[in-house]
């Protein structure tokens, strides 16, 4: 079905005066009742005087009334439908509608040019449809063409005429023998004799082949009726393993149940334990830049005691040795802060030690100076006391504390 037939159709019925309003979308599913309605419309408007039955309720009715109308167009106007495609009554059915409505709508055509006016068929008259002539011209080009090879092949057989001529005329003149005619007709005969025996035995064997089917499909009933039993007997017996199949599924539910929560717990605890790293981490960068920044200040302090210190050269031995006790206390609460700001939170474990990496020929000349300036101060205090006029007050001394040295390098550092 296109689109155009249906179009067609549907104008041609509005243009005959069918009562109803056909649409296009009848005909997308099978619609029986506006068939049938439809060919008993066209069959009293070609011939109102026709008895067709219209019941169409059971299947029977409708054939038989698609069997009517078919016939009555054939034997009445001479249109050959097609019954299956009227029986189907979807978009197939409107070619076969439109053969009929075709007819009418010419009918109704003509009829009407024939009693319009004069001057309108003059106007008319020399008006050429291109459209409607598509279709003969192609036809015409086929038949060129037709015309053209069956030329050449009768030119072709033209040319032979000569020889051919000859061989006619001789096989003409000669007498013809029956003996000859009689072995050809008897040749015939058994070929046609052989064909018709071969024929007969194929018949037999199709007998045959149908007796050995038939056995061959009560064969298998009997197979299948036998298999249908078995599986009715293992259906109803239950398995001597299902009980501890069902135990062990029991089992094997608990022990999915236990490991899904330790799963749960060994992720959780995981995560507990990279929170504690992170905030490790977190704290030692910040004890780390706690002690940076002491070890700034003390390094200032320390130019700025080197600068206050560079002025007061006279007292060079108690210098010395004030200078030696002050730096090893400093570096003693240097490396105590440093141990406690990098060990927060931990009471009672307290290291001892230096920021150099040993004890030099310095700090042992410092030791001695100290035990000498003790044995001098126990002597001598008296004099000591009338002659020293200087107050030393550890806010305001001045002190030369001197830069440690740098360790030398080795292999050994770590």
């Amino acid at each position: 079905m296109s689109f155009r037939d249906l179009r067609n159709f549907t104008e041609m019925m509005r243009a005959l005066g069918y009562p109803r309003l056909i649409s296009m979308e009848n005909f997308h599913t099978p619609n029986f009742m506006l068939v049938s309605e439809v060919l008993l419309w066209l069959v009293k408007r070609y011939e109102p005087q026709s008895d067709i039955p219209g019941d169409v309720e059971t299947e029977q009715d409708r054939v038989f009334f698609i069997k009517a109308v078919a016939q009555f167009m054939a034997t009445k106007a001479h249109i050959k439908l097609n019954t299956k495609k009227l029986y189907q009554a979807d978009g197939h059915a409107v070619k076969e509608l439109l053969k009929v409505t075709s007819v009418l709508y010419g009918a109704m055509n003509t009829q009407g040019g024939d009693r319009a006016d004069l001057p309108e068929e003059d106007s008319t008259k020399f008006k050429f449809d291109l459209g409607s002539k598509i279709a003969d011209l192609k036809a015409a080009r086929q038949l060129a063409s037709e015309i053209t090879s069956k030329g050449a092949v009768l030119y072709d057989l033209l040319g032979k005429e000569v020889e051919l001529r000859e061989a006619r005329t001789e096989s003409i003149g000669r007498p013809l023998e029956i003996n000859e005619a009689e072995k050809v007709m008897k040749i015939a005969i058994n070929s046609v004799l052989e064909e018709v025996q071969k024929t007969k035995d194929m018949l037999n064997n199709v007998a045959l082949d149908e007796a050995n089917l038939e056995a061959k499909i009560e064969k298998r009933k009997l197979e299948l009726e036998r298999s249908q039993k078995r599986l009715q007997t293992l259906q109803s017996v239950r398995p001597a393993f299902m009980d501890e199949y069902e135990k062990i599924e029991e089992q094997l539910q608990k022990q999915y149940s236990t490991y899904l929560e330790k799963f749960r717990n060994l992720t959780y605890m995981e995560q507990l334990l990279d929170d504690h790293r992170r905030t490790e981490q977190e704290m030692f960068e910040e004890a780390a830049n706690m002690l940076r920044l002491i070890q700034n200040r003390l390094k200032e302090e320390e130019q700025h005691l080197l600068k206050s210190g560079s002025n007061d050269d006279s007292d060079i031995e108690i210098q010395e040795d004030e200078g030696s006790d002050s730096e090893r206390d400093l570096q003693i609460t240097r490396h105590r802060i440093s141990t406690e700001t990098l060990l927060p939170g931990r009471v009672g474990t307290r290291i001892v030690g230096s920021m150099q990496g040993g004890d030099t020929e310095e700090d042992d000349d410092s030791g001695d100076s100290e035990i000498d300036l003790d044995e001098d101060e126990d002597e001598e205090e008296e004099d000591d006391l009338e002659d020293d006029s200087m107050e030393i007050s550890p806010g305001k001394s001045s002190l030369r504390v001197r830069k440690p040295e740098p360790l030398e390098q080795s292999d050994n550092d770590f």
